[in-house]
């Protein structure tokens, strides 16, 4: 699968994001080893603390199907006016896939144009492990 594919599948899941409050939506596509891809897209809540960031509804969906294996994910952002922004996964999110990466996971972002590329080790040098 072609990086941009794997950013369309991105970007039809940031159609399905809930997000009343920021109007900032987000959609993730994680890449199996063996080639299936799982969607997952943000999801609000009025109290923020109960919001889930598109990266980890896709992980979770991942995970709970078995899987444990993952070559790269894509991250799509669209802004309140409809603009793309470029936004790699936040802190938790990328600790969260921290857990189930040797760092060398590859996340890509930004726009339908201009797509960025950086490995998971290279966003979060130093995750937490036990």
């Amino acid at each position: 699968m072609t990086d941009q594919e794997l950013f369309t599948y991105a970007q039809k899941a940031c159609e399905k994001a809930y997000a009343p409050y920021s109007r900032f939506r987000v959609g993730a596509a994680l890449l199996t080893k063996d080639g299936k891809v799982y969607t997952g897209a943000n999801i609000e809540n009025a109290s923020y603390g109960a919001t889930v960031c598109a990266e980890r509804t896709a992980l979770f969906a991942a995970v709970l199907d078995g899987r444990r294996e993952f070559t790269a994910i894509a991250v799509a952002a669209v802004q309140p006016d409809g603009a793309y922004a470029s936004a790699p996964p936040c802190g938790i999110c990328r600790q969260a896939l921290s857990e189930f990466s040797d760092g060398s996971l590859r996340v890509l972002y930004g726009t339908p144009q201009q797509l960025q590329e950086a490995s998971l080790g290279s966003l979060l040098p130093q995750a937490f492990g036990l």
